[in-house]
């Protein structure tokens, strides 16, 4: 049995207000391939920035517009700036969580560049008030398994 929550207006409600369905939205999205090309040098870091990055709540339908910044080390390969704004572009009427944006990101960018190290950051604007900051890094902690489908490019 659902354990009862106080609502905006203090009324008991049964009913979660967040799903696991709006919890796992747009992380099966077919997103478009990250090309790379060949890395000439090493030991050096790479910071690209997307001031305007936007994608949509799925649960309220409502934009979200946030500053989105990827820094890493490449390995053997560095991202394709086109096709990576072409990747970013495809958030924009997506729905999903901000949360799941960085670590979906942060996922892709190490599965197409296979870097010695990344970090995604996401600075959300308010909404409501409240504004959001999520930082994700890899190599992960030990024992993380992905849960994004590896569909997609």
């Amino acid at each position: 049995m659902p354990l009862a929550t106080a609502g905006y207006n203090g009324i008991m409600s049964k009913q979660p207000r967040y799903t696991a369905e709006h919890a796992a939205a747009g992380l099966d999205w077919k997103f478009p391939a990250i090309e790379t090309w060949p890395n000439q040098f090493a030991g050096y870091e790479i910071v690209v920035d997307d001031p305007e990055f936007t994608s949509v709540c799925p649960k309220t339908g409502l934009p979200d517009f946030g500053h989105l910044t990827i820094r890493y080390m490449p390995h053997r390969h560095c991202l394709e700036l086109k096709s990576l704004k072409e990747y970013l572009q495809s958030y924009r009427n997506l729905g999903i969580f901000q949360e799941n944006i960085v670590n979906r990101v942060l996922e892709d960018v190490v599965r197409w560049a296979k870097p010695e190290w990344a970090e995604v950051k996401g600075d959300f604007r308010p909404r409501g008030g409240i504004s959001t900051v999520i930082v994700a890094h890899w190599p992960r902690p030990r024992g993380h398994k992905p849960k994004v489908s590896r569909g997609g490019g």
